[in-house]
């Protein structure tokens, strides 16, 4: 039982991290929901903003000037929360490799392995915490200025809705926490 528990976990604990990693490096944390007859695409994402021509499919992308420019506080704060989290994930899934029970390195110390698969969880939940807190900070950034312009009735052409690399980020970080409690409660 313990074995198979492991290996479900290490394989959440897997594409979780994945997803944390896509939703950093993806630009689309942000899609217009205009519901006209647009011609374009666009995306805003943490590094970068897209434009998708929908005719021909020609994608182009303006890079934000620099990291160190002056951004909005949810580009910021996302981008911290986000790469934290992803150190940490990626850490945690290194240190759960090396505590299964299949893996032969430390192989005649169990207490040690399972003290490593423990701590796995703990890091995976710190880390869980810091993409949900990272990824809802921005949805919620992008439903609360949506709601302002439509309370003041401003239309500027274009309103942003929550894109797919905003999704991703609550997968992993979902994904992420529930390895976690795997790891902390059920395994001992």
């Amino acid at each position: 039982m313990s074995a198979a528990l492991q290996m479900s976990a290490f394989g959440l604990a897997l594409l979780s991290t994945l997803f944390l990693l896509l939703a950093t490096c993806t630009d689309c944390w942000m899609v217009n929901a205009d519901d006209s007859l647009e011609i374009s695409h666009k995306c805003r994402g943490l590094w970068r903003e897209c434009v998708t021509n929908i005719q021909d499919g020609v994608r182009t992308c303006d890079q934000y000037d620099s990291i160190l420019a002056d951004h909005p506080v949810k580009i910021v704060v996302t981008r911290t929360l986000l790469i934290a989290a992803d150190l940490l994930a990626g850490l945690a899934l290194a240190t759960l490799l090396l505590g299964l029970d299949c893996i032969k390195f430390l192989k005649e110390e169990p207490r040690v392995k399972m003290k490593m698969c423990y701590g796995a969880g703990i890091i995976l939940g710190i880390g869980s915490i810091l993409g949900l807190v990272g990824s809802i900070w921005y949805a919620v950034d992008v439903y609360v200025e949506r709601a302002m312009l439509v309370s003041r009735n401003i239309f500027l052409g274009v309103h942003y809705d929550f894109g797919w690399s905003c999704w991703l980020g609550m997968a992993g970080s979902m994904g992420c926490f529930v390895t976690s409690i795997l790891l902390t409660c059920c395994l001992y």
